[in-house]
């Protein structure tokens, strides 16, 4: 719809059962207060990618040459790979679907902003689909969901998201 913005969401946030686990991370704010002045681009990196739910839970680590990596915890089976070229085309596709900003899983070894890296003493990463979507659109509003449970910063992003969406649909004129 025109009218309303569109937001590319981690699908777990909006109730979609597709974690690791099988469950989902609801946050009813984004479900019961931003959802029905937006329209929802729904989006799970790992099971769009064939990794299926539930499946073994994995985290960024480090490979010999120091590259960031997408491990499993207990198979530890290298999945880098396979999440570079499922974030490659499923970002190409999220570029041209006239989003206006996305809210990413924060934490997440595919949609966090700010990720621990296994074996990178402090050091943090970014999750492989958030690194892609943000070098691929970088003008995107863009927000994790513990970013978002903070009222002024809850509030920039609705801000930027709506100039966005006046922008782009000014520009479509």
């Amino acid at each position: 719809m025109a009218d309303r913005p569109r937001i590319g969401v981690s699908a777990c946030l909006v109730g979609e059962r597709v974690r690791y686990d099988g469950g989902d991370k609801r946050d009813a704010w984004l479900v019961d207060v931003l959802g029905p002045q937006v329209e929802w681009v729904t989006v799970c990196p790992e099971v769009e990618a064939g990794l299926g739910t539930p499946r073994e839970p994995m985290n960024l680590g480090r490979d010999a040459t120091g590259r960031i990596v997408l491990i499993t915890d207990r198979v530890r089976d290298d999945l880098t790979a396979a999440m570079i070229d499922f974030s490659a085309e499923r970002v190409a596709e999220l570029a041209a679907a006239d989003l206006d900003g996305y809210v990413l899983k924060a934490g997440s070894p595919s949609c966090g902003l700010d990720v621990p890296v296994q074996g990178g003493g402090a050091q943090r990463g970014r999750g492989l689909f958030a690194a892609a979507l943000t070098a691929a659109v970088p003008n995107l509003p863009v927000a994790d969901e513990r970013e978002l449970a903070e009222p002024t910063a809850r509030d920039r992003f609705v801000a930027r998201v709506h100039a966005h969406h006046r922008r782009r649909t000014m520009a479509q004129r």
